[in-house]
């Protein structure tokens, strides 16, 4: 019996010990979490940045436009002949004239660009790029009630294979291109994503801000 007695301190003593080593691995790695948490946020805002700068490139821009009338050229102008969201809402859609590749009636410099479903956001769910801050943006682009409905691994999935998204970057002509390559564009929206798609600095400390881009 005593034996037994023994037996059962010395097992709660080790279970004792166990618990004990436990709760300091746990707050251990809770605290490496926490320091690695913080450290990932901080690379998803400064990412985040070189997101911003491609999105507000009229590549991007003039599809986002603040008003009904989608933009065109590099110096982001109302689109010609007044088309507005009411001229597909009249009849006119968009790929009337955008096809789903350059149109080169006019001549390859001059012709309508196209791609695959060419189009602007939904009158309902605009997800306006231009006149945003980057702390706007970023936030609108987060929010399933503005973005389309989309998760930040659909908005991923978006920049990084759709169509439409791609003909930024070989959009013919003399157009321009956003100011990253399209892999560096999508790592760097990667890490902005794997991070939680942080908008603002998350340390108390810290004044940080993304309303003041780098150029």
């Amino acid at each position: 019996m005593r034996m037994c007695l023994q037996t059962l301190v010395l097992l709660l003593g080790c279970f004792g010990v166990s618990l004990s080593v436990s709760a300091d691995e746990a707050s251990v790695s809770s605290s490496t979490f926490s320091e690695v948490s913080r450290e990932q946020s901080a690379e998803g805002l400064q990412a985040f940045r070189d997101v911003y700068r491609v999105l507000m490139h009229p590549r991007c821009l003039n599809c986002h436009p603040s008003g009904d009338a989608p933009l065109q050229y590099d110096d982001s102008r109302p689109h010609a002949m007044n088309v507005t969201r009411a001229s597909a809402e009249a009849g006119l859609q968009c790929a009337t004239c955008h096809q789903t590749q350059n149109s080169e009636a006019y001549g390859v410099k001059g012709g309508p660009p196209g791609a695959p479903n060419w189009h602007l956001p939904e009158a309902e769910m605009p997800l306006v790029f231009e006149g945003r801050s980057v702390v706007e943006l970023c936030k609108q682009l987060k929010d399933p009630s503005q973005n389309g409905h989309k998760t930040l691994e659909q908005l991923y999935a978006h920049v990084a294979y759709d169509p439409l998204v791609l003909w930024g970057w070989d959009p013919g002509g003399e157009r321009n291109t956003p100011p990253l390559e399209h892999a560096e564009f999508i790592q760097q929206f990667r890490v902005w994503v794997d991070a939680g798609g942080p908008c603002v600095a998350t340390t108390p400390s810290s004044t940080e801000s993304m309303h003041t881009v780098p150029q």
